[in-house]
């Protein structure tokens, strides 16, 4: 499917649910829809945690499907929707951090070591979930703009290599000198979001 039209999609499919709130609530009611659009909505997030702890591919995926297990079976006790994010982030994290102590484990017997004692979650660790927290309030902030500064700004700071203004210019149907300005309307637009989400 073409950006554009991806990203149109996107929108309308966004705008049944303006808060993990409302979105929440109609999982809890049963709707497909909605508990499609919340593993859309995260599965970036989730997914980046593990990767980011130097697990494979495989190996993420697999947390990826437990954390989502536990997601079903804790949503309907979750007291404030607006920490689903937040929720999320440190399951996640707690199931990497077990894993690699499973893994450590089934090692250490192997050489007959002495059992890894339970510990908290490393201070490194938690930095990095701060890290995470901070890029999905921008997957979040991109999410809400208009479809045409969403395109515009996955081509002048995503893609690879830079496409020089013409060429953005002609993929969006416009005079390669409205871009400047539209881009730094899109940006004034992100700003706002991402101040409204927190972020700093």
């Amino acid at each position: 499917m073409p950006l554009r039209e991806q990203l149109r999609k996107e929108s309308k499919t966004s705008a049944e649910w303006k808060s993990d709130r409302e979105l929440v609530h109609s999982c809890l009611r049963g709707s497909q829809d909605a508990w499609n659009f919340l593993i859309d909505k995260y599965k970036n997030l989730i997914f980046s945690i593990p990767i980011r702890y130097g697990f494979s591919r495989e190996e993420a995926a697999d947390i990826f499907q437990a954390v989502f297990l536990e997601l079903i079976q804790e949503l309907p006790k979750l007291r404030e929707p607006k920490a689903l994010p937040k929720w999320l982030m440190q399951v996640t994290a707690h199931k990497c951090f077990h894993t690699r102590r499973q893994n450590s484990r089934t090692v250490s017997q192997d050489d007959e070591a002495t059992e890894i004692p339970e510990t908290r979650i490393p201070a490194q660790a938690e930095l990095d979930i701060r890290e995470v927290e901070e890029e999905q309030m921008l997957r979040e902030a991109l999410a809400a703009l208009s479809p045409r500064c969403r395109e515009l700004i996955h081509m002048l700071f995503y893609e690879e290599p830079k496409r020089p203004y013409q060429q953005v210019a002609s993929s969006l149907g416009l005079a390669t000198g409205s871009i400047g300005l539209l881009r730094q309307k899109c940006l004034d637009q992100l700003k706002k979001r991402l101040d409204a989400l927190g972020f700093s």
